[in-house]
C-alpha cells in the first residue's frame, strides 16, 4: 500500500487542504472531537507486553534450568533416603543457582524494556493548533488528521504533516533517518515517489532547527512514519541466536548422558549386589554430578558484563542473548563526519587568488577579503552571549574570517539541502543594493560562475580556470580536506537573488581530525575478521585520505563508489560491486 503523504505530496497546498476536509481556518471544534473519535489519540501505543510474572517465570522454566531443577529434586529425593551425605545442600545450592541466574536475567530485560518507554518522550506534550480560524494550544495527544498546526524553529513535530505555508523552514529528519543534514522544507507540490524524500513533508519526532511554518496533519499516532518505526521496533519477532542454539544442544547431550550414565552405574550396583536404595541413591549422585550447574551463571554473567560495557557506550541490550550478535558481525558500514573524526572542524588550507595558502598564514589579506566575507556572513548559525551555534563547519568558517564588520542587514537564505548541495545568504542595504554570498560543493557551484576573483580583478572562469581549481580541489581533497568552493555576487537595487553568474572567490579545506581511539579499533576489527565499509557525503579523494589514515582502507587501489553511481546499478550490479576486497561510497 502507498505511503500515505504520497497522496498530497504532489497536490498544491490548497488541495491538500481539501483532501484533508480542512482549510485555512482549520478544522471546527464539533469535527476535531469526532475524528478523535474515529482516529483514535496521537500517541506511540506500547504494544501490549507479557505481565511481568511470565517474563519472571520465563528465566526458571527454560530447557536448562528445568534440568536443573530435576537435578535439585533428585538430590533432595537422595538426601531424603540417604540423609548425612551432603545431598541436601547440594540440592540447596543448585536451588540458589537457578535463582539467583533467573532473578539477574529477569532484572536485565525489565530494565530494557523501561528504557523502550522512552520512545513516548521524543514527540511533544503541547502544540499550537487553528481551530474554528482561533490559535489554541492543545495536548499533541488530541490532534487529530485535518488540524491545521503552527511550528517554529526548536520545536519537535508532533505528527506527520503537509506544509502549506513556510518561512525559512529547515528540519532535522535525524531521529527518523539518521541524517545529520537540515533538510529544507517547503509548501510546494512535490514529485518525490517517497515519502521521506518528499520537500514538503515533515514527520512526527523530528525537530524544526529553523524557520517557521503552518502545516495540515494528515497521519497521527502509530499511522505516522515515526509510529510504524516504534511498533517494528516492538514487536520484532524473538529469533534464536547460534549461542541459545548451541546451550540448547549441549543441553540435551548432558541431559541424555548424565541419565544415561545414572542408569548404566544403577544396573552395575544391582548386579554386583549393591543394596536397593544406597544403590539408587548413588546412581542419583552420578546424574547430579554430571550436570554442570555453573554453566548458565557463567553465561549469564558473561552476557551481563558486555551489555553493561556496551551501555557506557550509549547501546542499549534488550535480550542478554543479544550481546552475541556482535561476535557474528562480519561487516561494519561507518559514517565518517563525526564518527571516525571529531567533528571539530578547523579550516586549514585555501585556494585563493590563483595560489595556495596555510590558513595560519600571514599574506596580503586583501587577496582574501571576499572569500572571509562569504565565510563571514554565509550561514545559519545562532549566537547566544556572542558564541555561535550551529553546523561545525560553519563555525570553523566563521571562526576563519575574523571580526568583519556586518554592512547592511541579512535579507534572505536559500538554505542547503542535499540535491543542490549549496547555500546561499542575501544581504541588503538601506538603499536596496546588496550581495549574495554561496557555499557548497565545488562540483555543485563551478557551473554556476563565470569568473573567478583575482585579488579585486574578476577573471573569465573558462576552461583553463576550470581545469585549476579543480586540480587544486583534488589536491586539497588527497589530503584529506573537506572542500567547500565559496562564491559572490553583486546585487543591483532590488534585483532578483539567483544563484547564477557568481564569481568564485576561492576554495576552502576545511581539517576535521580522526577520534584518537579509531585507529585502534579499525586494527581490531581487521584482527577479527571483520570487513569496514566508509559511507560518507564527502569528496571521494577526501574520504579515500581518511580511509587510508585511519586504516579502513589499505591497498593501493580500493573501488570507490559515489552516490550518483550508486543509484544506476543494478541489484545484481551492486553484489558484485560489493565483493571488491576494500570498498568506499563517497557523495552519498
Amino acid at each position: 500500500m502507498d505511503h500515505p503523504g504520497l497522496s498530497i505530496v504532489s497536490l498544491p497546498p490548497a488541495a491538500a487542504l481539501a483532501s484533508l476536509g480542512s482549510s485555512h481556518n482549520g478544522l471546527a471544534a464539533g469535527e476535531a472531537q469526532r475524528r478523535l473519535a474515529e482516529f483514535g489519540v496521537n500517541e506511540v501505543a506500547a504494544v501490549t507486553a507479557d505481565p511481568l510474572w511470565l517474563m519472571l517465570a520465563r528465566e526458571f522454566t527454560h530447557f536448562f534450568a528445568l534440568i536443573l531443577w530435576l537435578a535439585a529434586g533428585l538430590a533432595f529425593f537422595a538426601a531424603h533416603a540417604e540423609p548425612g551425605q551432603g545431598m541436601f545442600e547440594l540440592g540447596l545450592a543448585i536451588v540458589g543457582v537457578i535463582v539467583v541466574n533467573g532473578c539477574f536475567s529477569f532484572w536485565q530485560a525489565y530494565r530494557a524494556e523501561r528504557a523502550l518507554s522512552a520512545l513516548q518522550k521524543l514527540l511533544p506534550q503541547q502544540v499550537d493548533v487553528r481551530r474554528d480560524g482561533t490559535a489554541l494550544v492543545i495536548p499533541a495527544s488530541a490532534l487529530v488528521p485535518g488540524d491545521l498546526v503552527q511550528l517554529a524553529e526548536g520545536a519537535k513535530v508532533p505528527a506527520d504533516c503537509r506544509v502549506v505555508e513556510s518561512w525559512g523552514l529547515r528540519v532535522n529528519l535525524a531521529t527518523l533517518t539518521g541524517e545529520s543534514y537540515a533538510r529544507s522544507i517547503n509548501a510546494e507540490a512535490s514529485t518525490a515517489d517517497n515519502a521521506t524524500a518528499a520537500s514538503n513533508l515533515l514527520f512526527a519526532g523530528t525537530l524544526i532547527i529553523a524557520g517557521e511554518c503552518t502545516a495540515v496533519v494528515y497521519a497521527t499516532g502509530m499511522h505516522t512514519e515515526f509510529g510504524r518505526i516504534a511498533h517494528l521496533t516492538q514487536t520484532a519477532g524473538e529469533t534464536e541466536s547460534p549461542l541459545q542454539k548451541e546451550i540448547r544442544r549441549v543441553s540435551h547431550i548432558v541431559a541424555l548422558l548424565a541419565i544415561g550414565l545414572g542408569v548404566v552405574f544403577f544396573a552395575i550396583g544391582q548386579f554386583v549386589g549393591f543394596p536397593f536404595w544406597a544403590n539408587f541413591v548413588f546412581a542419583i549422585g552420578i546424574i547430579v554430578a554430571n550436570v554442570p550447574e555453573g554453566l548458565l551463571p557463567t553465561v549469564t554473567l558473561a552476557l551481563a558484563l558486555a551489555a553493561q560495557r556496551m551501555a557506557r557506550r550509549n547501546a542499549l541490550v534488550r535480550h542478554l542473548p543479544a550481546v552475541e550478535t556482535l561476535g557474528s558481525a562480519t561487516v561494519i558500514l561507518t559514517d565518517k563526519t563525526g564518527t571516525l573524526t571529531q567533528n571539530r572542524m578547523t579550516v586549514r588550507e585555501l585556494f585563493v587568488a590563483g595560489r595556495h595558502h596555510l590558513a595560519a598564514e600571514r599574506w596580503p589579506r586583501a587577496d582574501d577579503l571576499r572569500l572571509r566575507a562569504v565565510a563571514r556572513f554565509c550561514h545559519s548559525l545562532k549566537f547566544h552571549d556572542g558564541t555561535p551555534a550551529g553546523d561545525p563547519m560553519e563555525i570553523a568558517l566563521w571562526q576563519f574570517a575574523g571580526g568583519l564588520p556586518e554592512f547592511g542587514q541579512r535579507h534572505g537564505e536559500l538554505p542547503f539541502d542535499t540535491e543542490r548541495r549549496r547555500m546561499s545568504v542575501i544581504w541588503r542595504e538601506a538603499d536596496g543594493s546588496g550581495d549574495l554570498y554561496c557555499k557548497g560543493a565545488p562540483e555543485a557551484l563551478f557551473p554556476l560562475c563565470t569568473a573567478w576573483l583575482d585579488g579585486d580583478a574578476a577573471r573569465p572562469f573558462d576552461a583553463d580556470a576550470l581545469r585549476t581549481f579543480q586540480a587544486a580541489q583534488e589536491d586539497l581533497a588527497d589530503r584529506g580536506l573537506r572542500v567547500l568552493a565559496l562564491a559572490w555576487k553583486p546585487l543591483p537595487v532590488d534585483g532578483e537573488a539567483g544563484e547564477e553568474q557568481l564569481r568564485l572567490c576561492g576554495l576552502v579545506g576545511l581539517e576535521d581530525p580522526p577520534r584518537p581511539d579509531v585507529h585502534q579499533a579499525v586494527v581490531r576489527c581487521h584482527g577479527a575478521g571483520i570487513r569496514i565499509i566508509m559511507v560518507t557525503g564527502d569528496h571521494p579523494h577526501t574520504a579515500l585520505a581518511l580511509a587510508r589514515e585511519v586504516e579502513v582502507i589499505r591497498s593501493a587501489a580500493p573501488s570507490v563508489l559515489t552516490g550518483d553511481a550508486l543509484r544506476h546499478l543494478s541489484p545484481a550490479a551492486l553484489q558484485l560491486a560489493l565483493d571488491a576486497p576494500e570498498l568506499l561510497f563517497a557523495r552519498v
